[in-house]
């Protein structure tokens, strides 16, 4: 057998997959992109078994088994992320995914950025507090 060819697809597919993921907005298909470069490196896995004798027989086949296992688990988290981002924004586009949290609303009797008291500081709580907010 001529190694040439299942390595030149497993590279194809690899680009291919590395495309999508680098190009594409909806996250489902990040996720089949995803799939499709842990499918080109169990290509690129028995391939090297079958053609490279090493100490361990059928290594390469049991690595593979593995990177199925890690796809699978990877597919199960991956896709609960994409139907939480779907409930909450009603679309799965990566672009539209804020990578910071908002800003924490403040508390209604908290104090003003214009430095004017709150119902607290007229009680005599303001600047003694202990708590976190209080410590500079």
């Amino acid at each position: 057998m001529r190694p040439v060819i299942p390595y030149v697809t497993a590279a194809l597919l690899f680009g291919l997959g590395g495309y999508g993921v680098l190009r594409r907005r909806n996250a489902v298909l990040v996720l089949m992109a995803v799939e499709l470069m842990l499918n080109a490196v169990n290509l690129i896995l028995v391939t090297a078994d079958t053609t490279v004798r090493a100490q361990l027989p059928h290594s390469g086949q049991v690595f593979a088994l593995f990177v199925i296992v890690l796809a699978a688990a990877e597919i199960g988290v991956g896709l609960a992320i994409v139907l939480q981002l779907y409930r909450l924004r009603a679309s799965v586009a990566v672009d539209d995914v804020p990578l910071t949290e908002p800003p924490v609303p403040a508390p209604v009797g908290a104090r003003s950025a214009a430095g004017g008291e709150s119902a607290g500081d007229a009680a005599g709580g303001g600047a003694a507090s202990t708590g976190p907010e209080g410590e500079k």
